[in-house]
């Protein structure tokens, strides 16, 4: 069988700006024959995340991140039906999701390393494996649990950073959903503004190329900010961060406006920030997904029912095609997208 496959081409350098041409489309034969416990699938969605500009690094700084490798398959969440199998726990027509999928048109894989969907969990979107009941809304989800402190009735604040990206604008409903009695979201474009506050329900939106982000805080926050869920930081956070009550907390959650750069992560922060953190006693904890995954099902679960009751709306950005990976890549990195970014490969 011939496949068509995505290989990194080249690497952009740890200062560099990801481009299209990093990436490299070819060709690939697949042996018909199985072995025992594989199956071959065909991909039908894939997804293009910020995290994955640290894989295109030699050292991805970060322990649980592998690099990709030149001129080797890059992988990462996809969702796909099984056409055959020699694996006892995958049959004909299952539809599986893993978060090492490789950027092929089909693969061949361990039938035990896939996770079986039900497409009713995702009301027949199977995309939304990939994002708001997949990876991205487990982030959003226990972030907030574990780390934003949310108290139904205590009249909290929350600013989310990023807030009309993947992650940001389920984890901005989420504080909704758990008892924010405002949300505040900080995204770059007026469309993506009227998105979060008309589709979404957040209180206000702040367009952060367009305008003064510590003014508007300010007028969007009138009685400070108590949870912040942080996406991007740099600037943008230092400037939430100033704007902080005594006991908050932030969520971190990624950086990237710092992914180009060659920092540590999470990036160190200014010496005036770090006192505003001791002085009012804010927490700041890293937060990982992985290490929560023993309460995976019960939150997928929720977030499930969320999505189908309505309550929970989910954003997307489509792109048709496998040739089109780097392209949608690199158009995320940059905030082409409002929602998750999924490329389709295959009805």
């Amino acid at each position: 069988m011939q496949v068509q496959r995505v290989v990194l081409n080249s690497r952009p350098g740890k200062n560099g700006v990801p481009v299209p041409e990093n990436f490299r489309l070819e060709e690939k034969t697949l042996a018909p024959d199985l072995k025992d416990g594989e199956v071959l699938v065909r991909t039908l969605y894939l997804s293009v995340d910020p995290y994955m500009r640290c894989r295109m690094n030699e050292d991805t700084g970060a322990e649980y991140l592998a690099p990709w490798q030149l001129s080797e398959c890059v992988d990462g969440g996809g969702v796909g039906i099984v056409e055959s199998s020699h694996c006892p726990s995958c049959m004909k027509g299952d539809v599986v999701t893993n978060l090492n999928w490789p950027w092929q048109t089909h693969a061949v894989m361990q039938g035990s390393a896939l996770q079986k969907v039900d497409p009713q969990l995702v009301d027949g979107h199977l995309s939304y494996c990939l994002g708001a009941v997949g990876i991205t809304g487990l982030t959003a989800l226990l972030g907030v649990r574990e780390k934003g402190n949310v108290t139904k009735g205590g009249n909290q604040t929350m600013v989310v950073s990023g807030a009309a990206g993947a992650c940001g604008s389920i984890a901005g409903q989420i504080g909704r959903l758990d008892g924010c009695d405002r949300v505040v979201g900080i995204c770059g474009s007026d469309e993506k503004c009227r998105a979060l506050v008309e589709d979404l329900g957040f209180s206000a939106a702040i367009n952060y190329r367009q305008e003064n982000i510590s003014a508007r805080l300010k007028e969007s926050c009138p009685h400070g900010i108590d949870v912040y869920f942080d996406n991007v930081g740099g600037a943008i956070s230092d400037t939430v961060i100033s704007q902080m009550n005594t006991g908050g907390h932030v969520i971190l959650c990624g950086q990237i406006s710092q992914y180009n750069k060659d920092v540590p992560y999470p990036p160190p922060l200014s010496e005036e920030i770090q006192e505003t953190l001791r002085s009012k006693n804010i927490t700041r904890e890293r937060f990982i997904v992985l290490n929560y995954m023993d309460k995976a099902d019960a939150a997928l679960c929720e977030l499930s029912q969320w999505l189908k009751s309505g309550k929970m709306k989910v954003l997307e950005t489509v792109v048709d095609g496998i040739g089109n990976m780097g392209d949608a890549f690199c158009s995320m990195m940059r905030g082409g997208n409002i929602g998750k970014q999924i490329i389709k490969i295959s009805e």
